[in-house]
């Protein structure tokens, strides 16, 4: 069993990158209207079984093809994480001046819908752990990523010893199903960065 930690630190930033969470949206919203015509048609064959074996035998094939179904969206999930992770690097390459990053006081921090207990909570569950590889019974990355003046987010970089780790923390920051509340500075919205430390603990 693996169990995941988070703790949160937060640090503000003018650093601006344009959100491409569309992405993630689009792969998780395909790969659940598949599951869900799986789970259609595995409920009628499991309803119009009579016997008590068979009926295990098709629990046991339904729960076989959702673990699969689970691995290969993580794979579009990786497709769609290396499409938004060169996008974000053309828009640096096109605007140099989006490296300058520059700390100043905000009145109001950027903050996730039911706060950061909500946020550490989603990011567990958003974790695909069976898509992290490690011999360590413990495992840590800092994911960095910056809250736009819209409260989506950009620029997710992860960094931490295991690289499995590193991508699935940052395809779950990435997928995150709400906006923040952005920062504000003399009652403007303004980018905010969030540095996100977060510790994976593998029990056999």
């Amino acid at each position: 069993m693996k169990t995941l930690f988070v703790g949160i630190s937060c640090f503000i930033s003018t650093f601006f990158l344009a959100q491409q969470k569309e992405e993630f949206r689009l792969v998780k919203s395909y790969y659940n209207q598949h599951r869900n015509m799986l789970n259609k048609e595995f409920k009628k064959k499991f309803d119009a079984e009579s016997s008590t074996d068979k009926k295990v035998a098709i629990k046991g094939d339904f729960l076989f093809f959702m673990k699969k179904m689970d691995s290969i969206e993580n794979n579009a999930l990786i497709g769609a994480l290396l499409k938004v992770r060169n996008l974000e690097d053309l828009q640096t390459i096109k605007n140099p001046k989006l490296t300058s990053v520059k700390f100043s006081d905000a009145e109001k921090i950027a903050d996730y819908p039911g706060g950061l207990n909500s946020l550490r909570q989603e990011v567990a569950n958003l974790l695909y752990v069976d898509g992290v590889y490690s011999v360590e019974k413990m495992i840590k990355t800092d994911v960095d990523f910056i809250v736009e003046k819209d409260g989506t987010v950009s620029n997710v970089h992860a960094q931490g010893d295991n690289f499995t780790f590193n991508r699935q923390a940052e395809i779950a920051l990435y997928s995150l199903a709400e906006k923040f509340s952005p920062a504000m500075i003399k009652g403007d919205p303004t980018t905010y960065r969030f540095k996100l430390p977060l510790t994976l603990t593998i029990n056999d």
